[in-house]
């Protein structure tokens, strides 16, 4: 087994490590959210945190990991009697992201259920889990299934598996940790709610804390088991430090003057339900017994509010996570300006400097870049350096907002597609209405009990069945095959040029995609943005699951210029060439948004025409959005969507029940042309 790099010997990323200590000291405050760049040490840190985590008592021998002063009475191992039991290390287990359903929750044995009427039962992920640390890389790519599973286990402190009736229970208490990139899409609303904390993390732009990171993992990747002993007092006395607070949380006071700021403070932002009072409060407890304290100050709420909310303010997608600290400060002031306890400025010699984990070596303070991690530089403003190739500086218009989102329908691509799970267009998935059977290949996941049987009753007689019960073999097992819903690939051409630059005509239009780019983020896509003006087209977002980042491309884009409608055709359906090698399986929908001109170079509308039917020689699914204005009307846009092979719409008929005209068309077109 590999030495794991030390818990303390991480440079910088205060809140991370913190957020990580509260969990260890009181796992009801429910787990953290880290999100930030690659490259940041989110896994380090929490990969870490195993080794700083007191051990377990568990009752020898139970795959279920029951504690033997109180086993759990419905212990698929069980029963327990109450005794010593043995200690061991608590677990950090990691879910794969593309781990199967069987792993996550466990697999019932069918044949033997069927036929000996026996709960074979093989535990998963959420059994060696109890009461250690689920730990979820990149979890805002984890599938929708294994996410509801997740929700259920957390919510119910224990994990049901059931197959055709036959079910087994076991206890399923975890701290749940994840770390995602937020550029990679975000996380479903029920699942984000259900992390305790969030922490927003960055790599430091001060070069002294970046050669002490160089120089530390230099240092471990050429030795670690010495590393790892140069740093063992360290570990050892914030280990003992977890254990004195974990015996004095009990201790700690939380008073009234705590809670109604606790309260306060969860009204003045607008968080949805009751969760984050509860997580706020069980945070303020943990800090105060962190740093040794009794009594809950107004900085633990503080801290608290600063680590429990910014993930529960989110309305929709777009919205960046965050917290108004002058706000805080002011509510805090408001309805008390500090708890119960009497002391308003920490001794900063005393245990943990005010809440911070202690730290070591040159690492200085927490990195001075205040960027938000995951937001997306401006593209495209209007200076020399962000002009496109060929554009005229006197010609190009500044951003302007995009115009109130609105509801759209369903734009579904035709045919039946196996895709990743998603909710836009028919697919064949493992979840969703049973269709029909075959043979399993490989593991059987969803028995279909039917065709099972039926394939079964022939041989009855041959296989000597003299009892009421079924002789099933292995051949006889048969796979549910099921019909749901797949994620696409919404590829936006969005023309820039100098004919979209009227102001109130590009909010409108910019305001369309920002629906579209909603609709995508609920349906589980993959979104791209291609732009196009003055000589050339630019891949402005390539395919991501990360709409908030094609929002944010989409607010900052310019106009001005010519309009190289063929370049960004071609541009986009590189793009697409590209996506197919990746990920061959996920179908595309093409939105082009231009009023059809094309001007720039040697016959640029039957170049542009060209350009188009090699989406439709490729039976791609399009949709063209007319934003011609004026008195006099060309039709040009009408024409595009011809030699696309799809359908135009304008800008007012793409809103709401015009939409679904639109998806019937998109429809007929590429029947008429199969």
């Amino acid at each position: 087994m590999s030495t794991p790099f030390p818990f303390t010997a991480v440079v910088g990323q205060d809140d991370l490590r913190l957020a990580l200590l509260l969990n260890a000291v009181s796992p009801a405050v429910g787990g953290v959210l880290v999100r930030g760049e690659k490259g940041t040490a989110k896994s380090t840190a929490v990969r870490a945190l195993s080794a700083l985590v007191p051990e377990v008592d568990v009752v020898a021998g139970c795959r279920f990991s029951c504690a033997p002063a109180s086993p759990d009475p419905a212990c698929p191992d069980g029963p327990h009697e109450v005794g010593p039991g043995t200690t061991r290390p608590a677990r950090m287990v990691e879910l794969p992201v593309g781990a199967s359903e069987d792993r996550l929750v466990g697999a019932l044995d069918i044949e033997r259920a069927l036929a000996e009427g026996v709960k074979a039962f093989e535990p998963g992920l959420l059994a060696d889990a109890h009461r250690g640390i689920l730990y979820v890389d990149e979890v805002n790519l984890l599938h929708d299934h294994l996410v509801d599973l997740l929700l259920d286990a957390a919510a119910m402190g224990a994990s049901y598996v059931e197959r055709e009736g036959v079910s087994v229970r076991h206890a399923a208490r975890f701290l749940l940790v994840g770390t995602m990139n937020p550029e990679e899409g975000e996380l479903r609303p029920q699942l984000l709610d259900r992390f305790g904390l969030t922490v927003e993390v960055a790599a430091s732009r001060e070069p002294d804390q970046r050669v002490e990171v160089v120089r530390r993992r230099l240092a471990y990747d050429d030795d670690p088991e010495g590393f790892a002993a140069r740093w063992a007092d360290e570990e050892a006395a914030v280990r003992a430090r977890i254990v004195a607070a974990r015996a004095l949380l009990p201790s700690v006071r939380l008073g009234d003057g705590a809670l109604r700021q606790i309260a306060a403070t969860c009204a003045a932002f607008e968080v949805d339900g009751m969760r984050a009072d509860i997580v706020m409060a069980r945070t303020a407890t943990a800090l105060a017994a962190w740093d040794g304290r009794t009594e809950v100050l107004a900085e633990d709420v503080r801290q608290a509010a600063l680590l429990a909310l910014p993930h529960r303010r989110r309305r929709n997608p777009f919205d960046a996570p965050g917290l108004d600290e002058d706000k805080l400060d002011e509510t805090l002031e408001q309805f008390g300006g500090r708890g119960d306890g009497e002391d308003d400025d920490p001794d900063p010699d005393g245990p943990g400097g005010g809440g911070r984990p202690p730290q070591d070596g040159p690492d200085g303070d927490s990195p001075g870049d205040d960027s938000p991690a995951g937001e997306v530089p401006a593209q495209g403003e209007p200076s020399e350096e962000g002009r496109a190739p060929g554009s005229r500086g006197g010609s190009e218009q500044s951003p302007v907002r995009a115009a109130e989102p609105f509801r759209t329908k369903v734009l579904s691509v035709p045919g039946l597609g196996e895709g990743a799970a998603g909710r836009r267009s028919r697919a064949r998935t493992e979840h969703g209405r049973t269709t029909g059977s075959r043979r399993p290949q490989g593991a059987l996941t969803k028995l279909h009990l039917a065709a099972t049987i039926q394939a079964a009753a022939p041989h009855q007689r041959a296989r000597g069945r003299s009892g009421r019960g079924l002789v099933v073999r292995r051949d006889d097992l048969r796979q549910a095959t099921r019909e749901g819903r797949e994620g696409n690939l919404v590829l936006f051409v969005v023309d820039a040029s100098g004919s979209m630059a009227a102001r109130q005509r590009m909010s409108a239009v910019k305001g369309a995609v920002l629906s579209l780019l909603l609709d995508a983020y609920q349906r589980r896509d993959k979104v791209g943005l291609v732009t196009f003006r003055g000589a050339a087209a630019e891949v402005a977002l390539p395919p991501t699951s990360s709409v908030d980042a094609a929002a944010a491309r989409l607010e900052s884009l310019p106009t001005g210029g010519r309009t190289p409608l063929a370049a960004g055709l071609l541009k986009a359906h590189d793009v697409l060439r590209v996506e197919r090698l990746r990920d061959a399986a996920r179908r595309p929908l093409i939105v082009v948004v231009t009023d059809g001109r094309a001007t720039g170079g040697p016959e640029p509308v039957a170049l542009a025409g060209r350009a188009a039917r090699l989406f439709a020689a490729g039976s791609v699914a399009s949709v063209v959005v007319d934003c011609e204005a004026g008195a006099v009307r060309l039709g040009l846009a009408g024409q595009l969507a011809v030699e696309l092979g799809g359908t135009a719409v304008t800008l007012q008929e793409l809103r709401a029940d015009s939409i679904a005209g639109l998806v019937r068309d998109v429809q007929g077109d590429n029947r008429r042309a199969a």
